[in-house]
């Protein structure tokens, strides 16, 4: 589970500051004003950590990607070529990492971890990315245990040198040379481990932020379209798809698995999970997904909608419908451990259904699986105002704890982008609320009052009575 994150020079953002990660972190602010960048930044990590091109520090994407940066100049604040990116973040282990030094003999003990790095356009033709550095650092209760990384040499676009805090590292004897460029943006390569008697954990430290993002999954805001008959050939898909396209695949792939939606209480077939969120939204009373046949590998979704006995399609049964399900699925679907980033969840739903939503995100971070908590991350952009006030006052309520929502808003009054943290008390105020926040209500109040004001004036100064009276 992601704790921390901050990200400069990248889009809009000279610097994030400090965002502090909690198990629903929620994102709001005006169009363009830099929310949705945060998101797309991970996304590149992600897509970087799994691009098959281990000499790339940022793979921007492609065409089946989930986000699509471009070049580098398209990418960096200001378009200034001359900015560099740098970013960190500190994430918590699912298991603790463990080894030993076999020089002396010192064990370390690890259940979080930081990382930090820079890169921009390095190399005398200035269009080729080099990363200038790279540092871990190994947590044990938040106290720092060791930290090693990679410097830059500089001048010289593939020569580094690691260093390392807490940690002597001991070089193999032999001449003195100094190993290739990282993997990607993240990565210790082979040499380190070959010049160093004592370096083979760095190995480790590759594979728990290659976890990391792999655990990381995103819903964008533009979903696909119900269809009347869906094909699964028994394969399980890792999400939902980047617009639910494997929606119902998930579904049906996790059939025999069972959710608790908390602590003592009574674990459910995924699939009646998922029907008893709908209905708990007020957007249908049953729901069901059947072959249409022995003989073939097509399924239909039937729902039967509130006040109807009918049973009907799932494109039959309105678009919010269709537009949610994706949600609930990749909420429940995702493995233990996941972060889950998603982009508008609310869309196309009626309010009160939005702020059913927060409630159901709420079970989503307390759900647990085979006796053991699912300890899933939900990262969400939002415009919802019923959403935030449900989880406020889930707040007052003590429905969820304080501490496990965080909350920022993003403001393009100035420029470069800021990044302002919402203060949340514990009884679910927000005691430093952005001027115009959700737009201005008591604006929109005034000027009406002020309108309606002035016509009757206007229908008394002609003799016309007031209907109203």
């Amino acid at each position: 589970m992601l704790k921390q994150l901050r990200i400069k020079n990248f889009k809009a953002w000279k610097d994030t500051g400090a965002i502090r990660m909690a198990p629903i972190t929620l994102f709001f602010g005006a169009n363009s004003s830099g929310k949705s960048s945060i998101g797309q930044f991970l996304m590149m990590l992600k897509q970087t950590v799994e691009s098959p091109d281990r000499k790339a520090v940022f793979y921007p994407g492609g065409k089946n990607s989930a986000v699509q940066l471009g070049s580098y100049q398209e990418m960096v604040f200001h378009h200034d070529p001359q900015n560099r990116i740098a970013f960190e973040y500190r994430w918590s282990l699912a298991d603790v990492l463990k080894f030993r030094d076999p020089v002396s003999g010192q064990s370390f003990c690890a259940d979080g971890m930081a990382f930090q790095a820079e890169a921009g356009l390095g190399g005398k033709d200035q269009h080729t990315l080099a990363l200038d550095h790279l540092q871990y650092e190994l947590l044990e209760d938040e106290a720092s245990k060791l930290s090693i990384g990679m410097q830059r040499k500089s001048g010289a676009r593939s020569e580094y040198r690691v260093d390392a805090v807490n940690y002597s590292l001991k070089r193999k004897l032999g001449r003195v040379w100094y190993p290739g460029a990282p993997v990607r943006f993240y990565g210790f390569p082979d040499e380190v481990v070959a010049y160093h008697q004592n370096a083979d954990f760095v190995q480790a430290l590759n594979l728990r932020h290659e976890k990391l993002f792999r655990s990381l999954s995103y819903l964008g805001p533009i979903r696909t379209r119900a269809e009347r008959l869906y094909s699964w050939t028994g394969i399980e898909p890792e999400s939902v798809g980047h617009t639910g396209e494997y929606t119902v695949a998930a579904i049906l792939a996790a059939r025999k698995r069972k959710i608790s939606l908390g602590y003592q209480r009574p674990a459910k077939p995924f699939e009646q999970i998922i029907a008893i969120k709908l209905k708990e939204m007020r957007l249908i009373e049953e729901f069901k997904v059947s072959p249409i046949s022995e003989q073939r590998q097509e399924y239909e979704v039937k729902v039967r909608t509130r006040g109807s006995r009918d049973w009907v399609d799932l494109p039959d049964a309105g678009f919010g419908i269709s537009q949610v399900l994706p949600v609930l699925v990749q909420c429940f679907h995702a493995p233990p451990g996941s972060i889950i980033l998603m982009e508008q969840p609310e869309i196309h739903l009626h309010p009160s259904a939005q702020a059913a939503l927060a409630d159901v995100m709420i079970d989503v971070i307390n759900s647990r699986e085979n006796g053991a908590d699912r300890n899933i991350q939900l990262l969400v952009e939002t415009h919802s105002e019923h959403f935030l006030r449900r989880l406020q006052r889930r707040i007052a309520e003590g429905r969820v704890p304080q501490n496990k929502v965080s909350a920022y808003f993003s403001g393009i009054a100035r420029k470069p982008a800021t990044l302002k943290p919402l203060e949340i008390d514990i009884f679910g105020n927000i005691l430093n609320w952005p001027e115009n926040f959700f737009g201005d209500e008591l604006d929109d109040f005034t000027e009406r009052a002020r309108a309606v004001m002035k016509k009757r004036q206007q229908q008394a100064d002609v003799g016309i009575p007031d209907e109203s009276a």
